[in-house]
């Protein structure tokens, strides 16, 4: 049964600070307690995918090192994207997989690929949300938020 790992982009500075909006000392931390977390529990993964924002390749650079995989630069993954694109995609895909993203896209892919009417999740900055496929539908198994752990 594959799994399906959405996690939010981490803090990013402002626009007015930064306008490539790269991540934050604090962002950069909490990210690797959640990949440490993550390496910790056992979580195997055979790609990271991330949106081509930066602040959503760091975060998923810093995971994908931490677990030993690589990086992927994906299309239809920024905030106001068409979550139904990634709902299908993630239906032919075999293997486990990690989607690095914004809001609030990742919020609507979640509800696109549970069958919600409405917001299941209230995600955070490296927040992971671990999803179990089982006979084509998708259940929430899981969410840790780098507070938490």
């Amino acid at each position: 049964m594959p799994y399906v790992f959405l996690i939010q982009h981490a803090e990013a500075k402002s626009e007015e600070e930064d306008p490539e909006r790269r991540i934050t000392d604090k962002g950069r931390e909490e990210t690797e307690k959640i990949a440490e977390f993550l390496k910790r529990v056992g979580i195997e993964v055979d790609k990271v995918y991330h949106s081509t924002k930066t602040r959503a390749k760091q975060t998923a650079e810093i995971i994908a090192k931490k677990l030993g995989v690589e990086a992927i630069e994906a299309e239809n993954l920024e905030p106001l994207a068409d979550p139904k694109i990634w709902a299908e995609k993630l239906r032919d895909i075999k293997e486990n997989v990690i989607i690095v993203g914004h809001l609030p896209h990742l919020s609507k892919l979640l509800t696109e690929l549970t069958g919600s009417k409405e917001e299941v999740v209230k995600f955070r900055y490296s927040g992971v949300v671990c999803l179990e496929r089982e006979n084509g539908n998708y259940k929430i198994l899981w969410f840790v938020r780098p507070d938490i752990i």
